[in-house]
């Protein structure tokens, strides 16, 4: 099944929210990420109908297995990415601005290889 951008990025929301917070509600998600709530709750019935994610009676929004495999797998990207363009002299908020672009449609086989090669030297 192919995941679209837009729900790798909620998905990556939702753990770094949920890292942060008891518990993860849809309000929360468009404080944070500044998307209206009719967006937010359109985006949660459709990772929920994909079982990416589960919605409690209060509300609280949790990954499920699969979701939280691609969170943590686009959060990875996001923060090696991150990492390495800051290394180079990018500026903080336009590393993380364009590792957000790049994650999505880096090649797992680029992506290994970037982190074998950051760990050759990070020995």
């Amino acid at each position: 099944m192919t995941i679209y951008e837009s729900a790798e990025d909620y998905l990556e929301r939702i753990l770094i929210l949920s890292e942060q917070m008891e518990y993860v509600r849809a309000i929360d998600i468009v404080n944070d990420m500044g998307f209206s709530k009719p967006s937010v709750s359109i985006a949660m019935k459709k990772l929920q109908m994909n079982n990416y994610i589960e919605v409690g009676e209060k509300g609280h929004i949790t990954l499920t297995p699969a979701g939280e495999r691609i969170a943590k797998r686009i959060y990875e990207r996001h923060l090696v990415l991150t990492k390495i363009l800051m290394d180079l002299g990018v500026p903080e908020e336009t590393a993380k601005t364009d590792a957000c672009k790049i994650e999505h449609d880096l090649s797992d086989e680029s992506f290994e290889a970037i982190k074998k090669h950051i760990n050759k030297y990070n020995k």
